[in-house]
């Protein structure tokens, strides 16, 4: 899966977690550039991808994340 792909399937969740069809996200997308993304909306956020992709973050990814681009970036590494 290329990051066009995860991009395209991520905006989706993110628009579903927050309730917003305007949300468009990029590599750089951070929780400030979302008004409604605080700390429980990033566990629901997270919940959501890992049910999207199958896969499970480890904490340390989920603590490390700066941006979407390093979450699409261990998505990637996953190859789901």
């Amino acid at each position: 899966m290329n990051k066009n792909e995860i991009i395209k399937r991520l905006t989706e969740v993110f628009r579903d977690i927050f309730d917003d069809d305007s949300i468009v996200i990029t590599e750089k997308t951070t929780a400030n550039d979302i008004d409604d993304w605080d700390s429980i909306e990033h566990i629901n956020l997270i919940g959501a991808v890992e049910d999207e992709f199958g896969m499970r973050f480890k904490m340390r990814e989920v603590s490390g994340m700066k941006n979407v681009g390093e979450m699409i970036d261990i998505i990637a590494e996953r190859g789901n």
